[in-house]
């Protein structure tokens, strides 16, 4: 089991060298649009709503931050069931924070000059240079700032990541070569342990998901935590009939092996159909 979870400054060629480490080991690969797609069709959402947590929609904070919490969560479930199946390629903007300490993956930061990401942006997007200038620095301040406002975290800062590499510097095949290895070195040291906190990092996030996603629940404040497949689910109001709800919900995720509902009052009003 490996997996490599990319965060890409726009220009930074991470999907690129994200496919060619996928090629190398053939691990599957997903991107954003990828997480959208199967979002949108799993939890009935157009399209079109996940462009709210888009760094190209300036709605995004206009909106409220529980529909912006409700669809980022979708999000993060599918993305988490994606390395709960392992031997997956990811890359994005932002996401790669998702990936927990296991020892099964390995975070990276694609990175670059920007007057060489500003080149590829303006053949890419067909944009003159002042216009593809614009972009580029737009986009950096933009993603940053959502990201430090939907997670808390600085996705600049070193610290979230086991490796930055500088696209700039150096062609993309023996970086994609280097990182195979390394997910391979990964494979072989992998450990039922570290496979197991990532299986319950998904659970969690797709029982989350669920209870956000359900008519009744809405948007709710609950809590899932899941270790060893023994789920807790804590929020106001989780009494009965409510905390039936959760727990079937619960037990249809694949890899429950218990559910424990926590109540806090006052109770919470049904929603409507």
């Amino acid at each position: 089991m490996a997996i490599i979870a990319i965060n890409q400054q726009l220009g930074s060629r991470g999907d690129e060298l994200g496919k060619m480490i996928a090629r190398e080991l053939g691990y599957r690969f997903v991107a954003r649009n990828d997480l959208v797609a199967r979002a949108s069709e799993e939890y009935k959402v157009n399209p079109s709503q996940f462009l709210i947590v888009d760094e190209r929609q300036p709605s995004f904070w206009e909106r409220s931050r529980a529909d912006t919490d409700r669809l980022y969560c979708f999000l993060r479930s599918v993305l988490l069931r994606e390395f709960a199946r392992d031997n997956v390629v990811y890359a994005g903007t932002a996401g790669v924070q998702l990936l927990p300490d296991s020892g099964c993956g390995l975070r990276v930061r694609t990175i670059g000059t920007v007057a060489r990401r500003i080149e590829r942006v303006a053949v890419e997007e067909k944009l003159s240079p002042a216009a593809a200038e614009r972009r580029v620095r737009e986009h950096d301040r933009e993603v940053r700032a959502r990201a430090q406002s939907l997670t808390g975290i600085d996705i600049e800062d070193p610290c979230h990541y086991h490796l930055m590499i500088n696209t700039s510097q150096m062609a993309l095949e023996p970086i994609a070569m280097a990182l195979a290895a390394a997910a391979r070195e990964i494979e072989a040291r992998a450990t039922v342990e570290g496979r197991r906190v990532i299986r319950d990092a998904a659970i969690a996030e797709i029982i989350r998901a669920g209870l956000l996603a359900h008519p009744k629940f809405g948007h709710a404040q609950i809590e899932v935590a899941c270790r060893n497949g023994a789920v807790q689910i804590n929020g106001p109001g989780l009494v009965p009939p409510w905390d039936e709800m959760a727990e079937r919900l619960a037990r249809n995720v694949e890899g429950v092996t218990s559910v424990a509902i926590g109540a806090e009052q006052p109770s919470m009003a049904l929603r409507a159909e």
